[in-house]
């Protein structure tokens, strides 16, 4: 059987909503756009959301708007998609490690304080697999340092929630995400939710360019009108062209939320007996379900990858320490022990297939495999350890 990491669920209806586009003289930012961020602020409770092409120009975006530049550092968690610090460095910034909680994986309060300096900007925890962390927790913490923002990596946490907060509420941001594979996608593009107006008014600049006015808003009132740069920006804006794909997806995204959640509670109960590891959940929160990662013992995780590509299921790896990738390792001379519990886990994790179409007769495939060629694996391997 052939079992694919993830299918998306776009249809001939959503090629439709595209057509209706390409029926106006309008394509890029316009009002189709301005309808799906109205929905967003519905959806997350938030005085403001913009469309953005990506989380990492969107992220550029918050940066250049909150003045993160050279000699300024943020902190981030070692557990998290590279994008997370190269927009920090990109500004010529320095990313901050931080580990993470061994049994949850996520940011910890206690690790951001211990990494602030005075050249601290920002903070970005990472809502990693659909798990949120504790914003207000840490925004408590942070009472000394009212001028660090933060900014939530949401791009896994669309439908979460911890005691009925949702992402956006007590950050400075929070940016989504709504690339090909995303629980809510368009392909490639994301979003930025605030409750900070001023913060807002910046972004609606350095989102395009820097440039004081949109092309929708240039051609309103049916002439020409002159603009003028203002400030650095980006070129992060969504196109009216993916936009249309969202609002179905958005009043949907509870109800699909509702089988991911069937499926990762069918996986857990399945594997429970296993040696395979699983991330401890967090207390009082919606698990947005994004992915369903598993750890192995390091030592043979290659191994166990190939095992499962050659019986047609489909996995990545979500992912390797970022201070162990290449570029960060000989910038910043770290180590493996630098950050135990994130290279540990990076060197053991790997995602199993999660989407609301995935049948029972594939997950139960899936199952058999883990069970019958994964686990005599893990049992047989001199070195055992799925924790630190």
């Amino acid at each position: 059987m052939q079992v694919p990491f993830y299918r998306h669920e776009l249809a001939s209806e959503d090629a439709k909503l595209v057509a209706d586009v390409l029926s106006t003289p309008f394509l890029t930012s316009g009002t189709v756009g301005r309808a799906v961020e109205a929905r967003l602020c519905d959806y997350f409770g938030t005085k403001h959301a913009l469309l953005v092409n990506s989380w990492t120009n969107g992220a550029l975006a918050t940066l250049l708007a909150l003045g993160v530049g050279p000699g300024d550092e943020v902190i981030v968690p070692t557990q998290t998609f590279v994008a997370t610090a190269n927009v920090i460095e990109i500004l010529g910034a320095k990313a901050v490690f931080v580990d993470v909680d061994p049994d949850t994986l996520l940011m910890t309060a206690a690790g951001v304080e211990s990494a602030i300096t005075s050249r601290t900007k920002a903070v970005i925890p990472v809502h990693l697999y659909g798990q949120m962390i504790d914003v207000l927790a840490l925004r408590n913490s942070l009472r000394a340092h009212p001028n660090i923002a933060i900014i939530e990596d949401s791009a896994h946490c669309f439908e979460g929630e911890l005691a009925g907060d949702k992402p956006g509420k007590h950050s400075t941001c929070a940016i989504f995400s709504f690339y090909a594979t995303k629980n809510v996608t368009c392909g490639e593009g994301g979003a930025i939710v605030t409750n900070n107006t001023p913060l807002y008014e910046v972004l609606l600049q350095t989102r395009l360019h820097g440039m004081s006015a949109e092309a929708v808003d240039r051609f309103k009132l049916g002439a020409y009108r002159h603009w003028d740069m203002v400030r650095m920006g980006a070129k992060a804006n969504l196109p009216d062209l993916l936009a249309c794909l969202l609002p179905r997806q958005i009043e949907a995204a509870d109800k699909k939320w509702e089988r991911r959640n069937e499926l990762a509670n069918w996986y857990e109960a399945n594997l429970s007996d296993t040696p395979i590891r699983l991330p401890k959940h967090v207390g009082n929160a919606k698990h947005a379900r994004h992915l369903f990662p598993i750890h192995v013992p390091p030592g043979v995780r290659d191994e166990i990858l190939a095992v499962l590509g050659a019986n047609g299921i489909g996995v990545t790896v979500n992912y390797r320490a970022v201070p162990s990738m290449a570029y960060y390792r000989e910038k910043y001379g770290y180590f493996e022990n630098n950050f135990p519990v994130g290279e540990h886990w990076g060197q053991g994790t790997i995602s199993l297939p999660l989407f609301p179409s995935l049948t029972t007769e594939e997950q139960k495939y899936v199952i058999a495999v883990l069970k019958n060629k994964v686990t005599p694996l893990i049992e047989n391997t001199p070195d055992r350890r799925t924790t630190t």
